[in-house]
C-alpha cells in the first residue's frame, strides 16, 4: 500500500470526510505553486471544521422537536400587516436571551403565532442554544403521567433547563387544578432563568377561564409577563385565505 492511500484511509479512519473529498484538489495547488503547504492545510481544516459545525447546527435543531421547520423568509408579513416586521426581526437578533425575556404571541388561530415561535427557535437553536417545542396538551400530559410516576421534580427540571421553551397553544382547552399547579411549577423555575415562548389565542384577561382559577392564572401572567415582548396579530387565518378568495368569485 502506497503512502498516498494509507492517507486516504487515515482520514477515513479518522472521519476527515472534507479533507479527503478535496485533498486532491489541494495537492495540484500545491504542486503547481498555487498555495502553499501551510495555507492548503489551514483551509482544509476550515472545510473540517465549518462541515462539524453545520452537523452540531442540525442536530440542535433536530433534538429542539420543531413540528415543522420554517423560518422568517418563508412569513408573509404583507398579509398580517398588525405585525412590525422590525420588532420580529429584532427578536430574530436573539437579543432577549441574554435578559432572560418571554415572548408571548397572541391572536387568533391561523394567524402564524406559532411559525413566528419557530422561526425564533430555529435562529437560536442554530446559535447552539439549547432549545425546545411542545404543545401545550402534551407538556401537560408528561408532567400528569410525571407526577403519577412519583417522578415530577424530574421532569420539571428536565423542561427548566432549556434556554428557550417553546410552548404552542395555550388555548380554550380547560386545564385541571392539578394540571394548572404544575404549569405554574414549571413557569416559576423557569422565571428570570430562561426564556419560554408562548403561543395563545386566549386574551391574558381570560386566562382564568382555561386554568380554572383567578389567582393561579394571575400568578403564571405574572410571571410570564414581568420581562416579556408581547405580539398580538390579529389578522385572518393563513389556512383559510385560499378558500375564502376562492369563494368571494
Amino acid at each position: 500500500m502506497n503512502t498516498y492511500t494509507t492517507l486516504l484511509n487515515n482520514l477515513e479512519q479518522l472521519n476527515l470526510t472534507q479533507i479527503k473529498e478535496n485533498i486532491d484538489t489541494y495537492i495540484d495547488l500545491i504542486t503547481s505553486g498555487e498555495k502553499t503547504v501551510v495555507d492548503a492545510l489551514n483551509e482544509l481544516i476550515k472545510l473540517e471544521i465549518q462541515l462539524k459545525e453545520e452537523k452540531a447546527i442540525n442536530a440542535c435543531v433536530k433534538v429542539a422537536n420543531f413540528p415543522f421547520l420554517k423560518t422568517f423568509d418563508n412569513f408573509d408579513f404583507s398579509f398580517q400587516p398588525t405585525i412590525t416586521q422590525d420588532k420580529i426581526r429584532d427578536l430574530s437578533t436573539l437579543r432577549f436571551l441574554e435578559k432572560k425575556e418571554n415572548i408571548l404571541f397572541s391572536g387568533n388561530s391561523g394567524v402564524g403565532k406559532s411559525h413566528l415561535s419557530v422561526s425564533i427557535g430555529i435562529a437560536a437553536a442554530k446559535k447552539r442554544n439549547s432549545t425546545y417545542f411542545i404543545n401545550c396538551h402534551d407538556l401537560l400530559l408528561n408532567l400528569k403521567r410525571a407526577h403519577l410516576e412519583n417522578r415530577l421534580e424530574t421532569r420539571l427540571k428536565h423542561y427548566a433547563k432549556y434556554k428557550i421553551l417553546i410552548i404552542d397553544e395555550i388555548n380554550y382547552l380547560p386545564i385541571s387544578k392539578e394540571e394548572a399547579n404544575m404549569f405554574f411549577q414549571l413557569i416559576n423555575k423557569r422565571y428570570e432563568k430562561a426564556s419560554t415562548i408562548i403561543t395563545t389565542n386566549k386574551e391574558f384577561s381570560k386566562w382564568h377561564e382555561i386554568f380554572g382559577d383567578t389567582t393561579i392564572a394571575n400568578a403564571i401572567l405574572d410571571r410570564l409577563l414581568h420581562h416579556s415582548t408581547i405580539v398580538k396579530i390579529t389578522g385572518r387565518s393563513y389556512r383559510t385565505k385560499d378558500k375564502i378568495a376562492t369563494n368571494s368569485k
